[in-house]
């Protein structure tokens, strides 16, 4: 197949497009800038430079597939920016890959989408999301999921996946993170990390968007995860640990993380800050909720089934 990837020089995309030039495919990639069409054929793509706001037919022509991994991922910043990226960088995608003629959509969405703040306990696709959203992130990428899913059509066959809490070799993001707050000595644990939380090697999820790329229900969302469950404090701990960082024990309630929180976002806004602020109240609530995620309707229709383990996938890491 030839397929198009969108977030290649990403976490979850360069993995894609390792996994799917690994398993004979043709990939191209979209990059916005010289370091990113660099970082994709670094993966084994041909670059094409677009970005999700100037992306056209004529860039997805000859394409079987799109997967479109790109995202503006953060807690914090302005609307306008979540929005023009997340929803309509996914309605310029979907546009384009209907004029050239791609038959198949595979959109990387998240369990995100559904939080209101509260736990989201061993929830499967018949789970609907907040009549109103707490979270620009979430927000957004529910309005680019219901598009997606929306859009399906005869010749025209879309899925949405939703892995929770990605984790894995090259990310930059979580792992990165907990150590500079632990070496700052920022790091606390909300509630004593006792909540309850589904993950995902990035591994299983590029199996999954592998499953994706010929089966699956046209218009429907998957939850990805890996298997088990564990509780926030056990995992980042582990995870810590591939890096030879002990975790310390201070632990906040979370009435108190929340409120220092929202004084900070408040502080921010005031002074009008570009910056995020070093907590928001989105990531306390990530934090401290139970979320665990029912991968059955993947393992059925996809004929998901990860092929690592936490446990490999954590040894892997420290090795």
């Amino acid at each position: 197949m030839q397929i198009f990837v969108t977030g290649g020089s990403g976490f979850v995309g360069g993995h894609t497009i390792e996994r799917l030039v690994a398993a004979g495919h043709t990939v191209r990639a979209m990059a916005r800038s010289d370091r990113s069409a660099a970082a994709v054929e670094g993966y084994g793509a041909r670059a094409v430079r677009c970005d999700l706001e100037t992306v056209e037919a004529a860039h997805l022509e000859g394409c079987d597939a799109v997967v479109h991994a790109a995202a503006h991922v953060a807690d914090w910043g302005p609307r306008a920016l979540f929005w023009r990226l997340n929803v309509e960088g996914t309605e310029r995608m979907l546009a384009a890959a209907q004029a050239a003629g791609v038959p198949r959509f595979v959109h990387i969405g998240t369990e995100a989408a559904l939080f209101d703040g509260g736990d989201l306990l061993d929830v499967d696709e018949r789970r609907s999301g907040p009549a109103r959203h707490r979270y620009l992130y979430s927000e957004t990428k529910a309005a680019a999921e219901e598009r997606v899913l929306a859009a399906h059509r005869p010749g025209f066959h879309t899925v949405s996946l939703r892995p929770r809490f990605i984790w894995g070799p090259r990310d930059a993001t979580v792992l990165p993170a907990i150590i500079e707050m632990t070496e700052a000595g920022r790091f606390a644990w909300i509630a004593g990390g006792r909540a309850r939380t589904s993950t995902c090697h990035v591994h299983n999820l590029t199996h999954a968007i592998e499953r994706a790329l010929s089966h699956g229900a046209g218009g429907a969302a998957y939850f990805i995860a890996d298997d088990g469950i564990t509780t926030m404090r056990d995992f980042l701990d582990a995870l810590a640990a591939t890096e030879a960082v002990t975790l310390p024990d201070r632990s906040l309630p979370k009435p108190v993380a929340r409120g220092l929180a929202a004084a900070l976002e408040g502080l921010w806004r005031l002074l009008r800050r570009r910056t995020a602020p070093p907590m928001t109240r989105y990531a306390i609530d990530m934090l401290s909720a139970e979320i665990t995620v029912d991968t059955g309707r993947a393992r059925a229709e996809l004929g998901y089934a990860p092929p690592i383990t936490r446990e490999a996938g954590l040894a892997a890491l420290a090795a």
